[in-house]
């Protein structure tokens, strides 16, 4: 049996409705990945969160295709980065308003990285670092914004989802709008049509 022509190593459920839409109909196969040691082992060496979003990406990607010989397999990672803090996705509701009061007024950025790995070579990778700033909102705002969105907050290292309500948290957009989504699409079409995986 051949193998899938695409994997996604990761069980977002927005990068697999964009792959979706973009025709790719990608086989899932969520990576499991201490995403933690990662992150941590990246600050105390003193890197970036660019580099470690694109070595997340790939170390996702291999570990599915080290089970998946012949496929390619699509890994990502996405960190959001402010006044030199990283964030992770939130774990309740709680934690999603904490956050949200920590980027109010201010400029975050989301390393957005992708890779695609072969039989356990890495043959491509990006990296995007779109730009947010979320307006002042007030407390009241706040309150109303995460009893709409519900857990659906807690799904995104940002605690909003721009493609929804959370859009009205902010001021000010710059960069991507797939990348800040998860996912630098455009670059991955880009590379499927020039390695004849998808026609150019």
């Amino acid at each position: 049996m051949s193998p899938p022509e695409l994997v996604l190593a990761s069980a977002s459920a927005t990068r697999a409705r964009l792959l979706d839409a973009a025709g790719l109909k990608p086989t899932i196969e969520p990576a499991q990945l201490d995403e933690a040691a990662f992150k941590a082992a990246f600050k105390a060496d003193g890197r970036n969160a660019g580099d470690c979003a694109l070595a997340l990406a790939e170390a996702k990607a291999k570990r599915v295709a080290a089970r998946m010989p012949g496929a390619l397999v699509l890994g990502a990672d996405q960190l959001l980065v402010c006044d030199g803090q990283w964030f992770d996705k939130p774990a309740d509701r709680d934690a999603a308003r904490t956050q949200l009061l920590a980027l109010r007024g201010k400029r975050h950025v989301l390393p957005t990285a992708a890779a695609l790995v072969k039989n356990g070579a890495a043959i491509w990778h990006a990296l995007e670092q779109p730009a947010l700033t979320m307006r002042p909102f007030s407390d009241a705002f706040l309150d109303d914004y995460l009893a709409t969105a519900g857990d659906a907050a807690l799904a995104s290292v940002g605690a909003y989802r721009l493609e929804g309500s959370g859009i009205q948290l902010m001021a000010e957009v710059a960069g991507d709008h797939f990348a800040i989504l998860g996912l630098p699409l455009l670059p991955l079409l880009e590379f499927l049509r020039d390695s004849g995986v998808l026609k150019a």
